[in-house]
């Protein structure tokens, strides 16, 4: 097998010491590879974009070390009830017109009690019939939870698994990893696609890395969307003030995560605005093919939509009218007087974070 070929095989038997390996190729090697892994399953001119919103913020019970959300630490960020089901209809709307083709929700749970889930399920319907992909994350999942979210026509569910086996105590203490894969295995036995992956610059070793890429290839399927994060430091948290990771370390955790998951979406997730055009190119080089889009994530800010789609323009890339995976009608095109959460403008906290 040539070693391109090779790149593109999709495995379930990673050893940690392999993955070191890649992450220790000469970095044109390296993005070589992915670039290869990349093109046998996808077109590397297109890019999927996704719309996040937070529908419940605020007061999580959970100790996350990175989260503003967490009712342990005081970040200044203002709670709020879930909303109501006209807003995130509007916010979705505006979302596909400006060119998403998915619309991801979270809310800031240990777990969805089941009157809260309902009123999820009826987003969810309606975000549906905005003809949007739909992703929802809001904790730990019982397997009924899942099978209710399924028969509601969820299409994605988002668990991250944030780090590796060893350093996640170090992160979170409230949940265990077991919790963490228990849930993922109901949402796979549900039959909803898996969107799973972490964070990254938590002051995790480079083996950390490679244990948590581990984790995420070897899962009896690889989840169809892989989210990296590059932590974004909100004051009052316990990570605040950490050392970052160097952006080519960043750029190389994309090219590992293509190469062990190449026919996977991985995506640019939280920490884009502080990355310059160049680091988000290579990125896309590495084999990111999919963006959160919009001015605003959960909490922490994002680069607008505008200057994003300038960027796709500049590199002649362009945005995905119809994910892989999904069977929703082709995107209307972006339309630049539109952004997609202009119906729901971020707190004063949330600005500064």
């Amino acid at each position: 097998m040539t070693q391109t070929a090779d790149a593109a095989a999709v495995r379930h038997d990673w050893r940690a010491d392999e993955v070191q390996a890649l992450f220790a190729l000469p970095f044109a090697d390296l993005i070589y590879r992915a670039q290869s892994a990349h093109r046998a399953h996808f077109d590397a001119n297109e890019v999927q974009l996704s719309t996040l919103m937070s529908i419940k913020t605020g007061a999580c019970p959970e100790d996350c070390a990175y989260c503003p959300q967490s009712v342990r630490f005081d970040t200044g960020l203002e709670r709020e009830a879930l909303l109501p089901l006209e807003q995130v209809r509007d916010a979705a709307q505006r979302a596909r017109a400006a060119g998403a083709t998915r619309f991801c929700m979270g809310a800031a749970w240990r777990s969805p009690k089941d009157r809260d889930l309902e009123k999820v399920i009826d987003m969810v319907q309606a975000v549906k019939d905005e003809g949007l992909e739909t992703c929802v994350t809001l904790g730990m999942l019982k397997a009924r939870q899942a099978e209710k979210l399924k028969a509601a026509g969820l299409d994605y569910y988002n668990h991250n698994l944030d780090t590796s086996p060893e350093y996640y105590q170090d992160i979170i203490t409230t949940r265990t990893y077991e919790d963490r894969l228990d849930t993922l295995g109901h949402v796979r036995d549900a039959g909803i696609k898996v969107c799973c992956g972490g964070i990254v610059g938590m002051g995790e070793t480079p083996l950390d890395r490679a244990e948590l890429l581990c984790q995420l290839a070897n899962l009896p399927e690889h989840p169809q969307s892989v989210p990296i994060n590059n932590l974004v430091q909100v004051e009052g948290t316990p990570l605040h003030g950490v050392d970052p990771i160097d952006e080519l370390d960043f750029v190389r955790t994309i090219a590992v995560a293509k190469i062990m998951m190449p026919a996977s979406y991985v995506r640019l997730s939280a920490g884009r605005e502080q990355m310059s055009e160049a680091t988000q190119t290579l990125c896309f080089l590495a084999g990111a093919n999919s963006i959160f889009y919009g001015d605003q994530l959960l909490t922490t800010s994002n680069p607008a939509h505008l200057k994003d789609l300038a960027l796709l323009d500049k590199l002649g890339m362009q945005p995905e009218a119809s994910p892989k995976y999904s069977d929703i009608d082709a995107g209307h095109a972006p339309s630049a007087d539109r952004a997609p959460q202009g119906a729901r403008q971020p707190s004063a906290a949330a600005r500064a974070s």
